[in-house]
């Protein structure tokens, strides 16, 4: 096995005294499709929040191939290559799907300068590549204020992708979507997959079950396992933590656990 793309050491978040994260270790391999699953609080968001440098740790260190970026502010980490996707949406609605992708081409980094410098050849070709690849091609032309919230939601992983991050981070990219968007948005990732390497948060097992081959287990800010699917839904710290035998679990536990069990 090489070197990690992403190695997150002895991992510390404290917000008044509550710990986010506590003494996480994590690596990434280049090219893995990890999925990190866990009960509310376990510290999955606060994670990708220190990794893009939106959160400073209390102690810890987070390497990005082989650099210390853990100090570095949210656009130096951007322009080293880490792309981050939100839970809601983020498109400019009063665009057109069109010009929010080419806003996103790497190089592009302001508005103003996106929408008066000419497209080049090699973006355009970008663009109508990724156009392609979410499916969106044939809206676009459309307001993506206009978009069903699937449909938002492939725009905004593809503005991701336009920028040409090396390391994708994503948090619930089916939170709201049907049944056949979710299974539409596993094969995007799947397909996002060969050409980056990507962090996935999510709930709904049902989705972490067709994209993940390895699955990050945390549970209050500790790694509490890791491992495939079935290995991860046989643990029985896993299926502790998801049954709240200890503690009460909240619907949506109760809800991912169904799929565990």
């Amino acid at each position: 096995m090489g070197s990690p793309i992403l190695h997150v050491e002895n991992l510390t978040v404290s917000f008044s005294g509550f710990k986010a994260l506590n003494g996480l270790n994590f690596s990434l391999q280049p090219g893995e499709l990890r999925v990190v699953i866990g009960p509310n609080g376990a510290g999955k968001t606060t994670l990708l929040d220190v990794i893009t440098g939106k959160t400073r740790p209390t102690a810890g260190r987070v390497y990005f191939r082989g650099e210390d970026i853990t100090k570095l502010p949210e656009q130096a980490i951007a322009h080293r290559g880490i792309g981050r996707k939100f839970q809601t949406p983020n498109v400019f609605k009063s665009l057109t799907v069109l010009e929010n992708l080419s806003l996103a081409v790497k190089g592009r980094r302001t508005v103003t300068s996106g929408l008066f410098r000419p497209v080049l050849n090699g973006e355009a070709g970008r663009v109508h590549e990724i156009l392609d690849l979410i499916g969106l091609g044939h809206k676009a032309r459309f307001r993506a204020g206009l978009l069903a919230h699937g449909e938002k939601q492939w725009l905004e992983l593809g503005m991701v992708m336009a920028q040409d991050p090396e390391l994708l981070l994503i948090d619930e990219p089916v939170a709201g979507m049907t049944p056949r968007e979710s299974e539409r948005t596993g094969e995007l990732l799947l397909a996002m997959a060969r050409k980056h390497t990507l962090i996935v948060i999510e709930h709904d097992m049902t989705f972490v079950r067709q994209i993940a081959h390895t699955v990050t287990v945390l549970d209050e800010g500790q790694l509490l396992c890791e491992g495939t699917v079935e290995e991860v839904q046989r643990n029985p710290k896993v299926i502790e933590v998801y049954l709240g035998q200890d503690r009460e679990a909240d619907a949506a536990d109760r809800t991912a656990l169904c799929v565990v069990r």
